[in-house]
């Protein structure tokens, strides 16, 4: 078993931490969620779907901050899944090339225009790529 760490040591090391990226920690505005948004999209650059990356665990933290703010000031709209992901889309200000991460542009498009349904794999990593449940995009 690990020993736990003295809050002096953790001190030490949370501090610089939370230096280097701010608000990002505790997101309590919306610039603190803007400035949490911009490192949670730069980190999944770097981690990708690496879940043993050793940045993982701090995209997570960041995620869970930002989830909880949403969950109190984002109001996500009852509706089809192709709207939430329009809604989604327009509230970040992306365009269907943006999603290549998730699904080629063409099959996002078609997603949008109601031609095709979203499927579990996309509805993933939707859910990924935004930092929600995939259920509201099935």
């Amino acid at each position: 078993m690990n020993a736990i760490a003295e809050p002096s040591a953790i001190l030490k090391a949370w501090l610089p931490f939370k230096e280097l990226i701010g608000s990002a920690t505790a997101v309590r505005t919306a610039a603190d969620y803007d400035k949490a948004i911009a490192y949670i999209d730069e980190l999944l650059n770097e981690v990708g779907d690496d879940e043993a990356h050793p940045l993982a665990e701090v995209l997570d933290l960041i995620a869970t901050q930002v989830k909880a703010y949403e969950d109190e000031h984002v109001e996500i709209p009852d509706a089809a899944p192709r709207e939430v992901l329009r809604f989604l889309m327009e509230q970040q200000n992306l365009t269907q090339a943006d999603l290549d991460d998730c699904a080629p542009q063409n099959r996002i498009s078609e997603i949008l225009s109601g031609k095709r349904v979203i499927s579990k794999d996309v509805a993933k990593r939707l859910a990924k790529r935004f930092h929600v449940h995939a259920d509201i995009f099935l």
